[in-house]
């Protein structure tokens, strides 16, 4: 994989089994739903087909949903078709989930400073966004690509590429430049970065772009959430604006802080800490914000889900 050095701990976990019947009773336990006061949810497979997410993610009660519109790891692009999208979209009316994203393939670099790679990475994120219209979704996140030469040109690259995207494939989903834990030449792992190439978006495209922060990767960049909490969502506010974030992803790590290791772990089970995600479900500030696990799955998918968002939802009633 050259232009990424980790992957999603989504993309590692055991295939799902058949998703359940839309119609079928909700039996696994995952906290009331209806105290959502903003999405939450996690990331859902989507074997058999994009509209199969939709039940799993009713299976455990989820009010988001995050899924991938391709095999992350390959470059093979498609389409989504009408039909694909009408099937998509009247199994995600069946269920709970009011916001859904997509997270794009691992392969896409628009910062690298090798031109074919660099060339293949734009058509891929343009077809990325295509399917993203065509099925409706709010958001597409995507990380920062890797500089590998020098940060200064790598930005630059990478604020490029997305114009070019943009420009060329205009719809209604939100682009969310993700933040990351600092590993190698991977850019955007902190604010002043991720705002710099934000800036470098011509205004008539900035209002289609916002971020999404993982509490994984924050923690791994050296944002330390546990002792300077308040400390971090000023600096942020200051830097990037509130107005900006527009996708949480939870997720507990097993690295230290600063180490620039990207390694989720279950919630309240890692090296951040039940407290922090405590304080997280209870900010008013980020009540709204959609929620979106991407911890380990372990082999029963869908009861760990249901473990992880019972937990959140518990941690949000002061519990």
């Amino acid at each position: 994989m050259a232009a990424r050095a980790t992957v999603s701990p989504a993309a590692k976990r055991a295939p799902a089994g058949k998703a359940p019947l839309l119609d079928a009773p909700i039996v696994l336990d995952a906290g009331d739903a209806s105290q959502d006061r903003g999405p939450l949810g996690a990331h859902m497979s989507v074997a058999g087909g994009s509209w199969e997410a939709a039940p799993r993610a009713r299976e455990v009660s989820a009010t988001a949903m995050q899924i991938f519109t391709k095999q992350a790891n390959r470059w093979a692009e498609r389409e989504v078709d009408a039909v694909e999208a009408t099937r998509f979209r009247e199994a995600l009316s069946a269920t709970s989930v009011r916001w859904c994203c997509a997270h794009d393939s691992y392969l896409i670099n628009l910062a690298s400073p090798m031109p074919e790679l660099r060339e293949r990475s734009v058509l891929s994120f343009r077809a990325e966004l295509r399917r993203c219209h065509a099925l409706g979704l709010d958001a597409l996140v995507s990380h920062p690509g890797n500089f590998i030469d020098d940060r200064p040109s790598g930005i630059a690259r990478n604020a490029d590429g997305i114009i070019e995207a943009l420009e060329a494939e205009p719809g209604p989903t939100r682009l969310l430049m993700e933040l990351t834990a600092g590993q190698g030449t991977v850019l955007g792992s902190t604010f002043e970065e991720m705002a710099d190439l934000l800036s470098r978006i011509p205004s008539a495209l900035r209002g289609r772009m916002g971020v999404c922060l993982d509490t994984a990767h924050v923690w791994a960049a050296g944002y330390d959430l546990i002792n300077a909490y308040d400390d971090m969502w000023t600096r942020y506010a200051d830097t990037l604006g509130f107005a900006s974030l527009g996708c949480l992803h939870l997720n507990d790590s097993k690295a230290r802080l600063a180490s620039h290791l990207d390694r989720h772990d279950l919630i309240g089970e890692g090296s951040i800490g039940a407290d922090v995600f405590r304080r997280i479900m209870t900010d008013e500030r980020l009540t709204h914000v959609p929620k979106v696990l991407e911890t380990p799955k372990g082999d029963s998918p869908a009861e760990t889900d249901a473990r992880m968002l019972h937990r959140l939802r518990s941690y949000a009633a002061g519990l």
